[in-house]
């Protein structure tokens, strides 16, 4: 009688180990899904930045031809003589003008 509630109570620690075994494993795999989850987001996310700064290299390159060749034709217009320093000077007040109204522009829009 002894051996035999013996052997219930080990089938029943059994069954009890197996059972948390079993929780413990599917907890396991909920984690792992959760993990592969954000694994993939971080890999979409990084493809999508990666995406957007090869555009902003391509804008870059071209603002920087734009500009080297503005300053080639500024540096042109210096080089070549007093008609084109007499319109330089226009040019440098136009410049300034249009920095002082937009500088109160802004400063009537961000005070208002």
């Amino acid at each position: 009688m002894n051996r035999n509630g013996g052997g219930r109570g080990a089938a029943s620690t059994e069954d009890m180990l197996e059972a948390e075994n079993n929780r413990l494993s599917d907890n396991l795999a909920t984690k792992v899904s959760t993990l592969k989850s954000l694994a993939l987001d971080i890999e979409t996310e990084t493809n999508d930045q990666n995406r957007y700064l090869d555009g902003m290299d391509g804008e870059f390159d071209s603002t920087q031809g734009l500009l080297g060749g503005s300053v080639r034709r500024f540096d042109q217009m210096l080089k070549s003589g007093k008609h084109n320093r007499k319109l330089m000077c226009y040019l440098i007040l136009t410049l300034l003008f249009l920095f002082i109204v937009f500088y109160f522009l802004i400063g009537h829009v961000t005070r208002g």
